[in-house]
């Protein structure tokens, strides 16, 4: 199985090099938002199966303080219960899926492994949350995340 970490930059405004990463994430993002139920020939909503998935961040720690004026904030989760697969896949399975990481409400990578890193968080006040997703990227119900409060001090 591949451990293999997909990140992403956190979009600077003005800066040309951030196209590509400002699209991927406008990408992941309309892959995620399609909605939380998918539907039948018949147009019928079914439900979303739940997860057998627990998880914890390790780090950083709520309220935890790092220092500058743009920091790389390393992650580190805990899973239990469910193994994170590579594919993106329809055959939905409650024990596999992959990570999905937010910043203040704003997916910022898709995880293909327990650790990785938010690049260039600003200073301020930030909620890091992580979710475990199905493997066609949409949350499992009910949703299964975690989050942190964390400070950046310039």
């Amino acid at each position: 199985m591949s451990k293999e970490l997909h990140t992403m930059r956190v979009p600077r405004p003005g800066a040309r090099a951030l196209a590509v990463p400002i699209l991927a994430i406008a990408l992941a993002a309309a892959a995620c938002a399609k909605g939380n139920a998918q539907t039948s020939a018949s147009n019928t909503p079914t439900a979303r199966p739940s997860t057998t998935a627990k998880l914890r961040i390790v780090s950083p720690t709520n309220g935890q303080v790092f220092h500058g004026a743009s920091v790389d904030v390393p992650i580190d989760v805990a899973l239990t219960g469910a193994k994170i697969v590579p594919a993106t896949t329809k055959n939905i399975r409650p024990d596999q899926g992959h990570l999905h990481v937010y910043l203040d409400n704003q997916i910022v990578a898709m995880n293909f492994s327990v650790s990785g890193t938010v690049y260039g968080v600003k200073p301020g006040l930030h909620v890091l949350r992580v979710e475990f997703v199905a493997s066609d990227h949409e949350p499992f119900d009910p949703r299964d995340f975690v989050e942190v409060t964390i400070e950046v001090k310039a």
